[in-house]
C-alpha cells in the first residue's frame, strides 16, 4: 500500500519525499524496521521514539511519521510530520488494515473494576451462542479457541488492527476488549470503530499516570465521546458517574443497575458461596459466580447481548452456565474445609467489594484471613487505604509484596502499613515474601475459615527488580493446602 493511502484522512503538518513510497509494514520499534517499512517515532512516558528515526532508517525504513522532522532530511525516505503520531498510527493502521473494526461487532468495556470479567463473559457468552469471537483483554487475547498471551490490557493501535485482522480470517463476528483509560488518552483506539461501548464503575486508581481523579474520569469519558451514532452506550447508572459517561456520546444510551431506574434492571435474590440467584426482568436465574459485583457484571453482559440482538431468554440460559474468569472470586478449597479465595482485587473499591461478599457469605465463627499488597511503580496514594480496608472486614490480615516492580518492597509496606487503625495493629502482620504470607495465612487458618489472597489473581508471575518470576497465588495456595492436610 502507498504512503499517500494509508495516510488517508490523516491530518498532515508537512510532508518530504515521495507519498508514493510502497509501505508493507508499520512498527513503533526501530530494531524491527526494515526495507518497505513506516516507522512511528510517539513520544511515550519513559522514550521517545523520536530518538530512534536514525536507527529506523540504517534498519532500512521507507518512510518516517513524526511530530517533529529531523535536521537533515534524507531524500530516498519519505518523512510525514503530524500534531499527534500516536493518534496519526491508529488512523494509520486502520487503514493499512483495511479497517477490520468495521467488519467486526467490537464492544468496549471501560471501568475502574470488573473490565476483564465482563469481556470476558462476553467473550464467553457469544461462543456459547455459536459465535466465532475474539477478545483482547488483561488476562488473554484470544481468537476462538487460539490463545495468545497478553502484555497490556489495551495493546497499542498497531497491535489491536493486526489482531482484528487475524480474527477476521479466523471468521469471527464479534470481539470485546477493554478499554483502558491509558489506551484512551494514549490514542491507543484511535481509528477504530466499536459497535457498542460498556461502562462499569469508577473509583481510585491510576493516579500515578491521570494525576488527578478528574483526569481520570474524562479519560474514561472519552472513549464514550468517540463512539458513532451506530454504537450504543451502556452504563451503569448505579455508579454517580455513569451519567457523566453519557453527556457528549452521540451513541444510543442504555443503562443497567440493581438499584435505580435503569434500561436492563436486575435484583439479587440470593447470594451464597456456590451461585447467586437474581431476578432480571423479571425473570428468575442462577448463575454459577457470586457477589454483588459479578450481579452487575452479568447485567452487563446481559444488556449488551440484548443490544446486539440477541434474544433475552436464550441470553440468560447460557450466562447461567458459565464459570468465573481465572482469577476472579477463584475458589480454591481444602481437603479440611478451609475456603481459599483468589482474587485480582488491586484497588481499595474491588478489595471492599470482594470482602464484604465474603463477610456477606460468612457464618459468625469463621475467620476472614486476607493477604494483600500493592503494586510498585503505581499510584501509591491507595497503600495506606487498602490496608485500612483490609483490617476493616477481616480478622486477621497479612501485608505482603504485591509485584513491587522497580520500588523497595519493604517501602511500600511501610505505606500500607500506615493505613492501619491503631486498633487492628495485633491482628496485622507484615511478610514481604509473598510465598511465606500465604503459608502463614493457611497454618492461621481452621476448618470453614476463608482466605482471601487478593491482587494478583490470575497472574503467574512476581515482578521483582525488572525481573519476572514464576508465582502464581492459586498454586502456593493449592501447594499449601496439600501440606496442611
Amino acid at each position: 500500500m502507498q504512503l499517500k493511502d494509508i495516510a488517508y484522512k490523516v491530518s498532515l503538518l508537512a510532508t518530504s519525499g515521495s507519498m508514493d513510497t510502497d509501505i508493507t509494514s508499520m512498527t513503533m520499534d526501530s530494531r524491527k524496521a526494515g526495507t518497505g517499512s513506516l516507522f512511528i517515532a510517539v513520544r511515550g512516558t519513559v522514550t521517545d521514539g523520536h530518538h530512534f528515526i536514525d536507527k529506523a532508517i540504517e534498519q532500512g525504513a521507507s518512510a518516517i511519521l513524526c511530530e517533529a522532522l529531523p535536521q537533515n532530511l534524507r531524500p530516498e525516505v519519505a518523512y510525514v510530520q503530524v500534531q499527534d503520531s500516536a493518534k496519526a498510527m491508529g488512523l494509520m493502521a486502520a487503514n493499512f488494515y483495511n479497517h477490520p473494526a468495521k467488519k467486526l461487532k467490537l464492544v468496549g468495556v471501560t471501568g475502574t473494576n470488573g473490565k476483564t470479567s465482563t469481556a470476558t463473559l462476553l467473550f464467553r457468552l457469544f461462543r456459547a451462542l455459536g459465535y466465532r469471537c475474539g477478545l483482547l483483554s488483561t488476562v488473554q487475547n484470544q481468537i476462538d479457541d487460539e490463545v495468545i498471551p497478553s502484555t497490556h490490557t489495551t495493546p497499542d493501535s498497531i497491535t489491536i488492527n493486526v489482531l482484528l485482522s487475524d480474527m477476521l480470517r479466523h471468521g469471527c463476528t464479534h470481539v470485546f476488549m477493554e478499554v483502558s483509560s491509558h489506551a484512551v488518552v494514549q490514542e491507543r483506539i484511535a481509528g477504530l470503530t466499536f459497535a457498542g461501548g460498556i461502562f462499569t464503575n469508577i473509583t481510585h486508581d491510576h493516579l500515578d499516570f491521570h494525576k488527578t481523579f478528574d483526569n481520570y474520569i474524562k479519560a474514561k469519558k472519552g472513549f464514550f465521546d468517540q463512539l458513532p451514532a451506530s454504537a450504543f452506550a451502556l452504563v451503569n447508572v448505579d455508579d454517580k458517574r455513569g451519567m457523566v459517561m453519557l453527556q457528549n456520546t452521540a451513541a444510543r444510551k442504555e443503562s443497567y443497575s440493581l438499584q435505580t431506574l435503569g434500561t436492563f434492571k436486575g435484583r439479587i435474590i440470593a447470594d451464597g458461596l456456590f451461585g447467586l440467584e437474581m431476578d432480571i426482568e423479571g425473570r428468575h436465574v442462577w448463575f454459577k459466580l457470586i457477589g454483588k459485583f459479578n450481579a452487575y457484571n452479568l447485567l452487563a453482559v446481559y444488556g449488551a447481548a440484548v443490544l446486539l440482538g440477541e434474544d433475552r431468554d436464550e441470553v440468560l440460559t447460557q450466562l447461567s452456565g458459565l464459570m468465573p474468569p481465572p482469577g476472579r472470586f477463584e475458589q480454591v478449597i481444602s481437603g479440611n474445609q478451609i475456603v481459599g479465595i483468589v482474587d485480582y482485587a488491586h484497588t481499595p473499591d474491588a478489595l471492599q467489594n470482594v470482602l464484604e461478599t465474603i463477610a456477606s457469605l460468612r457464618n459468625e465463627n469463621e475467620q476472614v484471613i486476607t493477604v494483600v499488597g500493592c503494586g510498585g511503580n503505581r499510584d501509591a496514594a491507595k497503600r495506606p487505604i487498602m490496608a485500612e480496608i483490609a483490617c476493616k472486614f477481616s480478622n486477621k490480615v497479612i501485608l505482603t509484596s504485591d509485584n513491587p516492580r522497580n520500588e523497595d518492597p519493604m517501602a511500600i509496606l511501610e505505606q500500607m502499613q500506615a493505613g492501619v487503625p491503631p486498633i487492628d495493629f495485633k491482628k496485622t502482620i507484615t511478610i514481604e515474601d509473598r510465598k511465606e504470607a500465604i503459608l502463614k495465612a493457611v497454618s492461621m487458618a481452621q476448618p470453614r475459615d476463608i482466605i482471601l489472597v487478593a491482587g494478583k489473581g490470575h497472574e503467574t508471575y512476581q515482578e521483582i527488580k525488572g525481573v519476572k518470576y514464576d508465582f502464581d497465588d492459586r498454586q502456593v495456595l493449592r501447594d499449601a493446602f496439600a501440606a496442611k492436610n
